[in-house]
């Protein structure tokens, strides 16, 4: 294997995944050319047995935690608020959630990047998302007509932290709360009890103020039509509880307001 060529199409992401680990470009940087350097000083390195991808992260972490570099940051650096966000979590959690929500790998690739257990991946991402909460914890609009599904993603909100301002079941019932208190965060089915879309529903919220918008649905090909633009975030049901937390966690780590609403 020709080890340069195989690694060179995901050094722009490594560049990416480091400056958020380190929370700087500089710092990013630097360990990525250490991690380069000590490749070129040893190819027999690179992890076998697994895709380049995940070999040349394999090799970063394992330089991120092995080489102290002195490197004095620029403080007139311009952070995202996702790195604001980011520089919050402790440092096992903001590498498995990084790398699983953000470098978009499997939790069985993070568990080989992290050489710990797919058991342990889950837990650290679920310790990320509620350290999230607990810097930027919002109040969350839910649109959805089925009880015991609007009961339970209640519940999940609430357990990272959440407010829940209240569950509409139909277009006009969000309308009436969203003007009660403006929503930090939006979780909407798209066909509601009355025949009303979730969609149009959150068409109109967002013309009124800016939230992150996750939708959940049975029918997650009414929004992939690749006609027009489609929603970031995406679950489809039936859901899993993990994958409803992470993705309210990516949403608020990415708003650009990086703060709680007000």
């Amino acid at each position: 294997m020709n080890i340069s060529r195989e690694i060179a199409p995901h050094l722009p992401y490594l560049r990416r995944f480091a400056r958020s680990l380190c929370g700087s470009q500089k710092s990013g940087d630097a360990y990525v050319v250490a991690t380069l350097e000590a490749l070129i000083d040893d190819t027999s390195s690179f992890p076998a047995g697994v895709s380049p991808k995940v070999g040349l992260y394999q090799l970063f972490m394992t330089s991120w935690g092995s080489i102290p570099l002195n490197i004095e940051d620029d403080p007139e650096e311009d952070l995202s608020a996702a790195q604001h966000n980011v520089s919050e979590l402790t440092p096992r959690s903001r590498q498995a959630f990084l790398l699983r929500t953000v470098e978009g790998f499997a939790p069985e690739e993070v568990a080989n990047i992290l050489s710990i257990s797919p058991a342990e991946v889950e837990s650290l991402i679920a310790e990320a998302g509620r350290e999230i909460a607990q810097r930027v914890a919002t109040d969350v609009l839910i649109i959805e007509d089925e009880g015991l599904i609007a009961q339970d993603i209640q519940f999940i909100c609430e357990d990272l932290g959440h407010r829940v301002i209240g569950v509409a079941r139909t277009h006009g019932e969000a309308l009436e709360l969203a003007k009660t208190r403006r929503p930090g965060l939006i979780l909407a089915d798209i066909q509601l009890a009355d025949g009303t879309s979730g969609l149009n529903a959150v068409n109109d919220l967002l013309a009124q103020a800016d939230s992150p918008v996750i939708f959940i649905t049975a029918f997650p090909e009414r929004l992939l039509t690749g006609e027009r633009p489609e929603p970031a975030f995406l679950i489809s049901k039936p859901y899993r509880v993990e994958m409803v937390k992470a993705t309210i966690s990516q949403a608020l780590f990415f708003d650009k307001k990086g703060r709680p609403a007000s």
